[in-house]
């Protein structure tokens, strides 16, 4: 996928689906250039709003609103929460039918029963209950955007990480940010890398040795 737009991604599932996880193992595997936007820290730590259907929250527009400044700023973005349609769905089809360059939105479809066993197993859990899980728990809430990939809970990790990287073409899409594109520090260590490559490169005009 060849562009000089910034890439937007959207990672979406029920509370224990792997979101979270997946969302920041691809932004780690693609590196520098690329804004990771949770939103459970945007609505929690930043604005530290409830998500209650008793107010009009602002979490939505502000986070959709971040998110577009940061593709403004060449940015690629990756966009994870649950992000229930309820409450999020016209905020995020307005980001995406007025973002100029390529966008992928990703659903984790898991089982309540799985999502509470992951929670479980989580290294570090969060203190909620299974009975609260189910309270927000919302099957198959897909935004319906045309393309929308459904990732089953049969996925793994990997299978899952691989996906959103290649199915929303970051593999194959460069930083449009200063930094790494015009960094020295950035600069310094790809010359070191591609100095190193080539230190294991044999020389064209050596012949290979005889079986």
């Amino acid at each position: 996928m060849t562009t000089t737009e910034p890439t937007l991604v959207v990672v979406r599932g029920n509370s224990g689906s792997g979101k979270t996880t997946a969302a920041r193992e691809a932004r780690r595997r693609y590196g520098r250039g690329i804004a990771l936007l949770e939103q459970d820290h945007l609505r929690r730590i930043v604005l530290r709003e409830h998500d209650s259907s008793h107010i009009h929250p602002v979490a939505p527009a502000f986070i959709t609103a971040t998110a577009r400044t940061a593709l403004d700023l060449g940015y690629h973005v990756i966009l994870e929460g649950i992000l229930h349609t309820e409450r999020y769905a016209p905020v995020l089809h307005q980001l995406i039918d007025n973002h100029p360059g390529p966008a992928a939105v990703f659903y984790l479809d898991v089982s309540f029963d799985e999502t509470v066993r992951r929670h479980l197993n989580r290294d570090e859990p969060i203190p909620v209950t299974p009975d609260e899980m189910r309270a927000w728990y919302t099957h198959r809430d897909l935004l319906g955007i045309p393309g929308e990939t459904v990732i089953g809970e049969d996925s793994t990790f990997e299978q899952t990480v691989t996906t959103i990287l290649h199915t929303s073409g970051l593999t194959s899409a460069t930083p449009q940010t200063p930094c790494p594109r015009r960094c020295r520090h950035c600069a310094r260590k790809s010359e070191q890398s591609a100095a190193a490559a080539a230190s294991l490169t044999p020389p064209a005009d050596v012949a290979a040795p005889k079986p």
